[in-house]
């Protein structure tokens, strides 16, 4: 009994860390959000600490539920945000550099120029 419930106290402590540092990897993305000057520094914000950040809520919700088939549902929501989060943020970061919401005096290189300029040329213009 008494070896049941350190183990219980152990993992109770292990979850409230996960949960202490998914909560500060997530407050971390949303300040993120709010302070950084352009968008690609805001892409970075807002997805790289926040996959962790779910990881490790997700990781406590496991351990407090103290049950093996959760461990499916975690990593199966784990793996939707980790293949999601960097497909929405290239489709941002596209779309932010096409329609010139962006500081070019922050890029060191723009690799994405000459094709943008390639298939402007290629395409005719639009009549309306």
């Amino acid at each position: 009994m008494i070896e049941s419930l350190d183990a219980d106290l152990i993992l109770d402590a292990v979850a409230s860390v996960l949960l202490v540092i998914g909560g500060l990897m997530s407050l971390a993305a949303g300040v993120g959000l709010v302070r950084l000057p352009d968008l690609h520094s805001r892409m970075h914000a807002a997805t790289k600490p926040q996959v962790l950040g779910l990881l490790s809520l997700l990781l406590a919700a496991a351990i407090t539920w103290r049950s093996w088939e959760w461990v499916a549902v975690v990593l199966l929501a784990w793996g939707l945000q980790l293949l999601t989060a960097p497909v929405s943020a290239h489709v941002v970061g596209r779309s932010g550099y096409r329609t010139k919401h962006m500081r070019r005096d922050l890029l060191t290189h723009d690799e994405l120029a000459s094709a943008v300029e390639r298939i402007s040329r290629d395409i005719p213009p639009s009549r309306g």
